[in-house]
């Protein structure tokens, strides 16, 4: 790069998500040059399903057409635009300049809504692909961890407060329902698309009814050429100037939905990473603070999380853009488009590259696990001694009032600093004497159905939902 242009970078804004977060996959279909090379791509399939359909375009133009519709000049579609002020128009007369010959022919019947729409429409449509890719590789990787960790007998928090024993491969799997059901939401989503295909200035197809003398049937065929052209089944059955902007709205809603998982996932593992149980990957040189050297913070989470409340909130602005069209259409519709459509979709997939990251390096810490869960075996153990005490030969609401009376006792000792000894104090009660607490207190069995559970999941639904998206990517790097 010239020294020069190298400098100006550095002199205006940048957005960090597509310099520091998303893929450069992602930011690849939201580039310049793959949305203007998609306009050209709408008028060079208008220009053929036209010639098809017996206008008098040539072999010729069309060949020409195909020519240049990679060769964009970006610095004559910009002069042209400061001109006239106007992005679609500018870029028309940049094609045109670059195939005179078709010059005449170009946009023919169309609006600018016909290049504008229908590429967005495209670029939602390969971006909700590459999420779905994305959400398949995050549900992969924390299906291996799941069935990994499925028998790891963990303390069970239910209002973040001591509750029944899980397992950590259990916990897993409600992140990776989450996830499947997002990923349903997103498939079904991407299905429902369809080109704007050539509707005209208002959604009438007036123009290209005069084009076609009348003939309402090559209308119909010219709208289904093209959209089919673009890679859809089929167009939208009406629209005013614009596809229905509610497409919009559902799209990043799903995209929000997703969001809405990762942020609950991530806010697990940061406490889980709190409590010592869990970590996400930490390299080598990594630094945790510039104040604390010994940290080492959840920060992959915590950026997933503060993504995900971005995207969340884009949703709110693409509903409100939604509602206020008016009739036919409006333009305050296109400023918050060009913001928030190509946001929503790269801040989802920074997530997604960011919750792969994790998943796939996420270190688990049978140790601290087992030690948080200890001091709360004997009350989690409840049930199982009341019962061993009963088939003893005990009473069985002796022994509850007994085993009342030791945890209270046990428990108002420990809120004044002293050691959980609820086991002790059961061993030494003499109600107790003929049950095995040693048998009582192991946590195996204490999680009931979890491991099986784990693997019924991840055999069944699990497997099912990836068998949907068999297309992988390369695993993304972390930028930062």
């Amino acid at each position: 790069m010239d020294p020069g242009r190298e400098g100006e970078r550095h002199d205006v804004w940048s957005n960090p998500l597509a310099t520091r977060y998303a893929s450069a996959e992602m930011t690849r279909l939201w580039s310049d040059n793959h949305r203007y090379g998609l306009w050209r791509r709408c008028w060079l399939a208008l220009a053929e399903a036209e010639a098809e359909l017996g206008l008098p375009i040539t072999p010729a133009q069309l060949a020409e057409l195909r020519s240049a519709v990679d060769r964009i000049d970006f610095a004559k579609a910009a002069d042209y635009e400061r001109r006239m002020r106007h992005d679609v128009f500018a870029h028309l007369h940049a094609y045109g300049d670059d195939c005179p010959a078709a010059r005449p022919i170009l946009h023919l019947g169309a609006t600018s809504a016909f290049v504008t729409d229908n590429t967005d429409l495209v670029l939602l449509r390969e971006s909700l692909d590459l999420v779905a890719v994305r959400l398949a590789m995050v549900i992969e990787s924390l299906a291996e961890k799941a069935m990994e960790t499925r028998d790891l007998v963990c303390l069970g928090l239910t209002h973040l407060q001591p509750a029944q024993p899980t397992t950590i491969g259990k916990r897993i799997c409600l992140w990776i329902h989450d996830l499947v059901l997002d990923l349903e939401e997103v498939m079904h989503r991407r299905q429902r698309l369809r080109a704007r295909g050539v509707k005209g200035t208002t959604g009438t197809q007036a123009s290209f009814l005069e084009l076609f003398d009348g003939d309402h049937a090559r209308v119909r065929a010219l709208d289904e050429m093209v959209s089919r052209k673009l890679g859809f089944d089929g167009s939208y059955d009406v629209t005013g100037q614009t596809y229905s902007r509610k497409v919009d709205s559902q799209v990043v809603a799903v995209l929000a939905g997703v969001s809405e998982s990762t942020h609950k996932a991530g806010n697990d593992l940061r406490l889980a990473a709190a409590a010592g149980e869990l970590e996400e990957p930490f390299e080598r040189e990594q630094v945790g603070s510039s104040a604390m050297p010994y940290k080492r913070n959840p920060m992959r989470a915590e950026r997933m999380c503060g993504l995900a409340r971005f995207v969340m909130g884009l949703a709110t602005t693409a509903g409100q853009t939604a509602a206020v069209q008016w009739f036919e259409r409006t333009l305050d519709d296109s400023a918050p488009r060009r913001l928030v459509l190509p946001q929503a979709c790269l801040a989802t997939d920074a997530q997604l590259v960011l919750f792969t990251n994790i998943a796939g390096g996420l270190v688990v810490m049978p140790g601290a696990i087992a030690r948080n869960l200890q001091p709360w075996l004997p009350y989690l153990a409840a049930e199982r001694i009341l019962m061993a005490g009963t088939k003893a030969g005990g009473d069985r609401q002796e022994l509850h009032e007994a085993f009342r009376g030791h945890s209270h006792a046990t428990t108002a000792a420990v809120r004044a600093g002293a050691a959980n000894d609820l086991a002790a104090r059961l061993r030494g009660d003499p109600l107790f004497a003929t049950v095995d607490l040693d048998a009582a207190l192991a946590p195996a069995g204490l999680a009931g159905r979890a491991a099986e559970q784990v693997v019924e999941f991840v055999a069944g639904p699990v497997r099912a939902a990836l068998a949907r998206v068999p297309r992988r990517v390369a695993v993304s790097d972390l930028r930062v």
